[in-house]
């Protein structure tokens, strides 16, 4: 029989830590969930009274922590005590791409993990169940076994010592619909070698989730398949987008393309939307994690087909750039180009590896004068973005680009608008007062086909759509 969880701990208080663990309180009441994270401005605003300064938007999550918040749902920097009073920690820490030594470029950074798992061996009085929730490599959970097992000041190899079991939980959530899928999600995979431990975490997600979507399986396969699932997306993206480009060339529309593929019972529809590129924590990470760990097998035909979907969207990206030095009379130097849209994907404020942060590299390496507008992501966000890069420094990216809170102003005497994120918005705005307010001609580069190409053409637009065809 299992042990009932009444104390979990999550150690990561950023997209993934907060509304999974918003959720599981909000639908287990009678568990004590407290998130705890080093930096006291994120935890600051995790427990503002206003709901509106979450640091993540999601549709949804701001009544969810309303719900149970203070009730039985906690934001703390006190990671010691939380690890303490714990019966179930998970660890929800951000696993970026290497930038230095081996694997550079293509492997999971796990120091972040590892220092998670010194803190809890150290802590640790009684025994825990450890919970991998970030996106991990294959074979992570013998690395924190490890450090668990021989470490800390009752190492578990001795008399009386701390006992820890390891599963790994990894998140299927979409940026945008976070809190829908977390409520009703289509499966829930858990991974472990201890039968108790497993059906612990599994009787708390049995308190909303079905039986039948709840799947057991050892920790090393539910490892491969956060990875593997992100990865067969990102390829039916890059697969569009091939195919975008090459419907451009001969006079196809791509979306009509995708409507007669996805009708195929065997392919379905979902993820075969031609855009500027994939972005966010995930995909290209977690594709060039599996194709660091092919390689490091010697596998390298395996590795050089994923990784060609990696090229495949860095190209789509060049391409929409390139697309708008091009049609602009092969020059955007101090021509103002507004951008309509900075997060990934709509629904969202995260930015991470969105196509907005590259395109706009391009330009400004073109010398144009960029204006962003984006409904939720923030100006210090989209400086900071940029800046990390490290192409330019920082008074020249801020000299070159401007944010503002109002689309009009945004298209106010620009060249050229870009669409880089699909927010529902833009297809309601006033496009005959944005046509009399741009140069002309005015182009628009719609890169996530949001718009409606008749309606805008009619206005006087000259659009351009990925997939669709040329300006016109």
């Amino acid at each position: 029989m299992s042990k009932k969880i009444t104390k979990i701990c999550c150690i990561g208080a950023g997209y993934v830590g907060g509304p999974t663990m918003a959720v599981i309180a909000q639908k287990c009441p009678d568990v004590k969930v407290t998130v705890v994270d080093i930096n006291e401005k994120r935890i600051a605003a995790w427990n503002d009274e206003d709901l509106g300064k979450l640091p993540v938007y999601e549709p949804g999550l701001d009544k969810v922590v309303e719900e149970a918040r203070g009730r039985n749902l906690f934001f703390s920097t006190e990671v010691d005590k939380a690890i303490d009073e714990a019966e179930m920690i998970f660890i929800s820490v951000n696993t970026p791409t290497k930038t230095y030594g081996k694997g550079k470029g293509m492997a999971a950074d796990l120091k972040f993990i590892e220092l998670c798992a010194r803190q809890i061996a150290r802590v640790a009085k009684d025994d825990k169940i450890v919970v991998e929730k970030s996106t991990l490599p294959v074979r992570t959970a013998q690395a924190l076994k490890s450090i668990l097992h021989n470490t800390g000041s009752s190492p578990a190899g001795k008399e009386g010592g701390v006992q820890f079991d390891i599963l790994s939980n990894p998140e299927f959530l979409a940026e945008g619909t976070a809190v829908e899928d977390l409520h009703a999600p289509d499966r829930v995979l858990i991974g472990g070698d201890n039968p108790e431990a497993i059906q612990a975490l599994v009787d708390v997600y049995a308190h909303w989730v079905p039986a039948a979507n709840i799947l057991t399986t050892n920790v090393w396969s539910s490892e491969l398949s956060k990875l593997t699932a992100n990865a067969f997306l990102a390829q039916r993206v890059s697969s569009i987008n091939a195919l975008s480009e090459l419907c451009e060339k001969t006079g196809a529309d791509v979306n009509e393309v995708a409507r007669a593929i996805g009708t195929d019972s065997r392919i379905g529809p979902k993820f075969l939307k031609a855009s500027v590129g994939f972005g966010g924590s995930c995909f290209q990470k977690d594709i060039l994690n599996l194709v660091y760990i092919a390689k490091s097998y010697g596998l390298h035909e395996v590795a050089d087909y994923w990784e060609q979907v990696i090229l495949m969207n860095d190209h789509q990206k060049r391409r929409f750039a390139d697309n708008i030095v091009t049609t602009l009379y092969n020059t955007v130097s101090g021509k103002k180009i507004a951008f309509l849209g900075w997060a990934f994907k709509k629904d969202t404020n995260d930015t991470r590896e969105s196509a907005a942060i590259h395109v706009a590299d391009y330009l400004l390496n073109e010398q144009a004068e960029i204006v962003v507008y984006d409904p939720k992501v923030t100006e210090e966000q989209i400086y900071a973005d940029l800046d990390y890069l490290n192409t330019r420094d920082e008074k020249e990216n801020r000299k070159l680009v401007t944010v503002v809170n109002d689309p009009y102003k945004a298209t106010d005497e620009a060249h050229a608008i870009a669409v880089l994120t699909e927010w529902d918005e833009f297809r309601a705005y006033d496009w005959q007062r944005i046509y009399d307010l741009m140069l002309k001609p005015s182009f628009v580069f719609d890169g996530r086909a949001v718009l409606d190409r008749e309606k805008l053409k009619n206005f006087g637009f000259e659009i351009y759509i990925i997939g669709v065809g040329s300006c016109g």
